[in-house]
């Protein structure tokens, strides 16, 4: 673990301020005192995380997993969230082409916005990950059924 304590302090932080400090309260029954020890960068309290069910509780209210993420990412995983509706069970290749298609085009729109100063910020980067691993879910499903139909 040595090495990663200021990682994780940083997205415990992400996630207490993702929540709000004070449903992060309500949510943990801990202080804002003992909240804050979790994150802070302070020599003595470099020993102090946040407990899991406390991160659990607080993930379930966050917008995103910090914490979970940033454990994936110490660890070389990456980590998908589908939020996405379906428009249909059955739609086949047809309708994989058409959302391959509108995936493809968001992901250029994107890069291009991303690109236009010259500079690919981290914030930037993450948003074309985003859309990558969303085409990436497209193509996987389109050979899904492609397979299923050459059968």
């Amino acid at each position: 673990m040595a090495g990663f304590g200021s990682y994780l302090k940083k997205h415990t932080e992400a996630l207490v301020k993702d929540v709000g400090i004070e449903p992060a309260c309500e949510l943990t029954g801990k202080s804002k005192a003992t909240l804050g020890r979790y994150y802070s960068d302070s020599a003595e309290h470099a020993d102090r995380f946040m407990p899991v069910d406390a991160v659990a509780a607080l993930e379930a209210a966050a917008s995103y997993p910090h914490v979970t993420s940033a454990l994936a990412e110490m660890r070389g995983f990456t980590m998908s969230y589908d939020d996405t509706a379906r428009n249909s069970e059955g739609g086949g290749v047809n309708s994989d082409v058409i959302m391959l298609s509108q995936r493809f085009a968001i992901l250029m729109g994107e890069y291009n916005q991303s690109i236009a100063d010259g500079i690919i910020t981290v914030t930037e980067a993450k948003r074309l990950l985003r859309d990558t691993t969303a085409l990436q879910k497209v193509l996987v499903e389109m050979k899904l059924h492609l397979e299923a139909e050459s059968t």
